[in-house]
């Protein structure tokens, strides 16, 4: 009789520890489906915004040549510098440049791209 006890008792723990991985599992895939949705959220917006100038992808050169192509922005400094900036309203030197201001979900958005975009 207790052997069967111990087995019961091991199918019951065997049984919550898989429970517990599946959910563990699916919080993993809903973090990163938000993460990747956040990302492409800020593709469409630099799309929208900035492509017209930036080369905005992983290869490609910059429709006007002075725009710096976004994934060589960490060369220059950390990406997540431009978030305050992003926020306030973007100002360059460039006359040709206009002034974004974009929310604080979308800055997480764009943040979140142009890191995902980085050359190594």
């Amino acid at each position: 009789m207790p052997l069967f006890g111990v087995a019961s008792a091991a199918r019951g723990a065997l049984r919550s520890a898989l429970l517990g991985s599946v959910a563990l599992l699916s919080v993993a895939a809903a973090v990163y489906a938000a993460d990747k949705t956040l990302v492409d959220k800020g593709e469409v917006l630099v799309r929208e915004n900035c492509s017209r100038c930036h080369a905005i992808g992983k290869e490609g050169d910059s429709p006007h040549p002075q725009a710096p192509p976004f994934r060589t922005l960490s060369s220059k400094y950390p990406v997540e510098d431009l978030a305050e900036s992003l926020a306030e309203g973007i100002v360059s030197g460039h006359p040709d440049m206009p002034v974004f201001v974009f929310s604080p979900h979308d800055v997480e958005a764009i943040i979140d791209y142009l890191q995902s975009i980085q050359a190594q």
